[in-house]
């Protein structure tokens, strides 16, 4: 039977775009403020004098608390609305900003952080979902997410750039300090450019399932970073295997709830599910090579912050150029083979990777150069598959379970592939090397200043061929994982037609998607 045609999306017009360049600047620096800190962390243990496990807090807490509130923010912008919850985020991220900067001891440092998680777990999903509101038509939302995607590259590329430059000048606490002005100016655009959204009858926020989100989140993340930088200890077994059982109360209780904190019948869906799937296997692949790659550029190469910022600068330009120009290309070619070619491009550049040797700049630049931008269509298209393929009043839920697939992604990155390649490291060390330099390059690195010139030369040798072997093994990890989602990307997206990458869920096309699953 011939379906009635529907009516045309209304199209947005320059305050639209206008509030799109308002969104886009706190998400820029909220993925800066991910990486910015790690180039900081000498300079913190220097004047906090923080001890080893208030070091480690002060670099994960913040990532933690946003990882496990991420949903539950998500879902009370659909409910309360979602400029509320975004101008919430921005005022608690920027003031705990400032907080931090000028903390004066590891423990306020430690509180601030998590403040700034919190602020952070509001901004994130609202950004995404606000985009959904603002833009209907499925083009320029296409174009909109590309756009979100490309700010978010940026800011994980200039972050090392960005923190070398301020660290060269002024002290740790300026590099905490960017967020403040950026947040100002959100709080003052927002409500003039953009919209209000939210759900008329979505019901009251489920406290209990907001409890058992984040019961659940938290432990899982926790425990691979555990195990990320301490291997398979008990700790990091029970926590996670604690989050798991906790995440299975949490669906169950979804499932009985008539107006649940997330959709979990979402994931039957096979573009929601499958979207997601893709976008977590390149995020796990990229997660772990990234944080290889740049140990490398300044531990193998020997290269500044700065300079190691500068080389990833043309990689993250040519990201934003492929993230901008994804969402054009799938109107006459089908989103999944646009995913699937740019994931081949990575598997290209990772195969690159596994021919590294200690001297081989170039060779890891070149193959940086091409895995970098190869993720930019995935992290457009599929972002823009799994918000479009949710219902208009749960994009704050779908925006959150994207963004937490994101974070996993990388902290699972950096648990598998950095373990692999430290666990390579390991094994290539010489039995006679001294003890504290067979777990990591940095302790190697320690130690051979310890040495005699021609020993210490020796060690630091023999340091930078196990820890290149190490990234060549988890180059190759990345490169099976990324195959991985380019083939689910063809079986699972490749019904979906050429302009189409956002067109609104409905009740027809859910049984059309439950049907082919």
């Amino acid at each position: 039977m011939p379906t009635r045609p529907t009516a045309a999306a209304p199209r947005a017009g320059a305050r639209e775009w206008l509030g799109l360049s308002v969104l886009l600047l706190p998400t820029t620096v909220l993925f800066l403020s991910m990486t910015v800190l790690f180039l900081a962390t000498p300079q913190i243990a220097a004047d906090l004098k923080p001890s080893s496990g208030q070091l480690l807090w002060i670099n994960d807490v913040y990532g933690l608390v946003m990882a496990g509130l991420l949903v539950a923010m998500g879902t009370a912008g659909d409910r309360i609305g979602r400029r509320t919850v975004l101008l919430f985020g921005a005022a608690a991220f920027g003031a705990a900003s400032a907080v931090a900067a000028f903390a004066p001891d590891a423990a306020t440092l430690i509180a601030a952080r998590a403040a700034m998680g919190v602020g952070a777990a509001a901004v994130m999903p609202s950004t995404l979902s606000l985009i959904s509101t603002m833009f209907r038509d499925g083009r320029q939302r296409g174009t909109a997410i590309g756009l979100w995607a490309a700010s978010v590259s940026v800011g994980v590329a200039i972050g090392p750039l960005v923190g070398g430059m301020l660290l060269e000048s002024f002290w740790w606490g300026s590099a905490l300090l960017v967020g403040v002005p950026t947040m100002a100016l959100l709080l003052i655009a927002a409500p003039i450019l953009v919209p209000e959204h939210r759900t008329d009858d979505a019901g009251t926020l489920d406290v209990p399932s907001v409890m058992l989100s984040m019961a659940a989140l938290l432990p899982i993340v926790y425990g691979i970073k555990e195990f990320a930088k301490h291997g398979l200890t008990a700790t990091a077994v029970l926590t996670a295997l604690a989050g798991v059982l906790l995440a299975v109360v949490f669906v169950r209780r979804q499932l009985r709830l008539a107006t649940p904190l997330l959709d979990v019948r979402l994931f039957a869906y096979r573009t929601f599910s499958g979207a997601l799937a893709v976008f977590l296997l390149s995020a796990i692949a990229l997660g772990g090579v990234y944080l290889l790659f740049t140990q490398y550029l300044q531990l193998v190469a020997g290269l500044s912050p700065l300079e190691s910022g500068l080389w990833i600068l043309p990689a993250a330009l040519a990201l934003v150029a492929v993230s901008m120009a994804a969402p054009k290309i799938a109107r006459r070619v089908r989103p999944a083979y646009v995913v699937a070619s740019g994931a081949a491009l990575s598997v290209a550049g990772y195969l690159v990777l596994t021919q590294v040797e200690a001297a081989g700049l170039p060779l890891l630049i070149t193959g940086f150069y091409l895995l970098y931008p190869g993720i930019a269509p995935t992290m457009a298209l599929a972002t823009n598959l799994v918000i479009g393929s949710a219902p208009p009043d749960k994009a704050g839920a779908a925006s959150a379970v994207n963004t937490t697939a994101s974070d996993l992604g990388v902290s699972l990155g950096i648990a598998v592939l950095g373990s692999l390649g430290a666990a390579v490291y390991r094994s290539q060390m010489p039995d006679d090397a001294p003890a504290t330099s067979a777990e990591t390059l940095p302790d190697a690195l320690a130690a051979a200043e310890t040495l005699p010139p021609q020993q210490a030369t020796a060690l630091v040798d023999q340091a930078r061929d196990a820890f290149t072997q190490g990234l060549n093994a988890a180059a190759a990890g990345a490169a099976l994982l990324t195959a991985l989602a380019a083939v689910l990307a063809i079986t699972l997206l490749r019904h979906i037609p050429a302009a189409d990458t956002s067109a609104p869920t409905t009740e027809a096309s859910k049984q059309e998607e439950l049907a082919a699953a």
